[in-house]
C-alpha cells in the first residue's frame, strides 16, 4: 500500500494583494499581542507529535477547543474548510478589507477571519485564516472507519513571526513573546553545544537557509509541516545525482499525488552543521519553489523538514532568525 508523505501549506502563490494588506494594516493578518504591562511576558506552550511526525499545538477558536498543526512554512495560518461551521467562521464577502480568494498551488481558496485565537493566555483578535481542504492530513483508520482528522488548522509563520516564537523539538515547546516590545532574548533556553544558523526570512514570511548539495552551494526552506527533508527534482537533476524509485507518494494542499524518489547525498549541509551521508527524498517543487529561486545564486533547492529537524535537536527562533541544530 502506497503511504503518503503530508506536504505542508507552504509556499502558497499569495497574491501580491494580500501580502500588500498582511504588511501594510497589522489589524488585517498579523498577530496583535496585548501590551499591557501587567500580563505575563511570554506564554509557553506544550507540543504534540503526530503519527505523521507534525508538530501540533492546543488552542481556541472563537471560544472552541482545536488542534493546530505548527507550519513554519506556512506564509498564513489556516482552518480545514469541514471545520469552518464549528468554529463559526464564514467565509469572507467580496466587500471584506482583505481578499476574499485566494490562488494556492493553482487552485482558489476562499479567507475567513477569527474572531478569536486563544493560544494559552494569549488571545488574539480577528486573524486571517485561510479555508483548506485538509483530506492529505487525514489518517486512514480501520475497515470501515472514517480517516482520522489530525488536526482542526494550521498555525503559520503571520502569527509565529511577530509573535518572536521560538520552537524547540528536544523540549516539545512552543515559547511566544506576548509582547514584542520587551527586548532581549527568550529566558530559558541554552544554546551550548548547538551551532547557529541564520535564517532569511521572505516578504511572504518563508524562511530560508544556506547550505550545501554534495559541495553546490544551496538554500533550503526551514519547514515543520514537511515530513521529510525533499529536494526539488529539477535541481537534483541537474547536479546528475542519481535517483532511485520508492512505493512513496507526497500530496499536498491543492497538489495531485506524485512519485517520491531518492537521491543518495554524499556531501549535505546546513550551515556549518555537517549532516551524515543522507538519503533524501526528490519530488518535482515547482508549484512551491518559484519565480526564479532555482536559479537564484545560491538556488533554493528543497525543504528542510521536520524528521531531520528532529535528528538535529532544533530549536527555531523567530525572534533573532536563528536555528539552532547539535549533533
Amino acid at each position: 500500500m502506497f503511504t503518503d508523505i503530508a506536504l505542508f501549506l507552504s509556499r502558497k502563490n499569495l497574491t501580491a494583494l494580500l501580502v500588500a494588506l498582511l504588511l501594510g494594516n497589522p489589524a488585517l493578518g498579523l498577530a496583535r499581542p496585548p501590551a499591557p504591562a501587567e500580563t505575563p511576558q511570554y506564554e509557553a506552550l506544550p507540543l504534540e507529535r503526530s503519527s505523521q511526525n507534525h508538530l501540533l499545538v492546543r488552542a481556541e477558536i472563537n471560544g472552541k477547543p482545536a488542534v493546530l498543526l505548527v507550519d513554519t512554512g506556512a506564509p498564513l495560518s489556516a482552518v480545514a474548510i469541514e471545520r469552518a461551521a464549528h468554529f463559526g467562521m464564514d467565509p469572507v464577502s467580496a466587500k471584506s478589507k482583505i481578499p476574499s480568494r485566494l490562488n494556492i498551488n493553482g487552485a482558489f481558496n476562499s479567507m475567513s477571519i477569527a474572531r478569536s485565537l486563544r493560544l494559552g493566555a494569549l488571545n488574539l483578535v480577528d486573524e486571517a485564516m485561510v479555508l483548506i481542504d485538509f483530506a492529505y492530513l487525514r489518517q486512514s483508520s480501520n475497515e470501515g472507519e472514517k480517516d482520522e482528522r489530525e488536526s482542526d488548522g494550521i498555525l503559520g509563520t503571520d502569527i509565529l513571526s511577530p509573535l518572536m516564537a521560538v520552537l524547540d523539538y528536544d523540549r516539545m515547546l512552543l515559547v511566544l513573546k506576548i509582547d514584542p516590545r520587551v527586548s532581549g532574548p527568550v529566558p530559558g533556553f541554552n544554546f551550548r553545544g548547538f551551532r547557529r544558523v541564520r535564517m532569511h526570512e521572505s516578504e511572504g514570511y518563508n524562511l530560508y537557509v544556506d547550505g550545501s548539495v554534495n559541495g553546490t552551494k544551496a538554500r533550503l526552506m526551514v519547514d515543520t509541516g514537511a515530513f521529510a527533508t525533499l529536494l526539488h527534482s529539477q535541481f537534483v537533476l541537474r547536479m546528475k545525482i542519481p535517483l532511485h524509485q520508492t512505493k512513496f507518494r507526497s500530496i499536498g494542499v491543492n497538489l495531485a499525488q506524485s512519485r517520491v524518489r531518492l537521491a543518495n547525498i554524499t556531501r549535505f549541509s546546513v550551515g556549518s552543521m555537517d549532516m551524515r551521508s543522507y538519503k533524501v527524498g526528490v519530488i518535482n517543487l515547482e508549484r512551491l519553489i518559484h519565480g526564479g529561486l532555482l536559479d537564484a545564486s545560491p538556488p533554493v533547492a528543497g525543504l528542510l523538514g521536520s524528521e531531520m529537524l528532529q535528528r538535529y535537536h532544533a530549536i527555531i527562533d523567530f525572534g533573532t532568525n536563528a536555528l539552532y541544530l547539535k549533533q
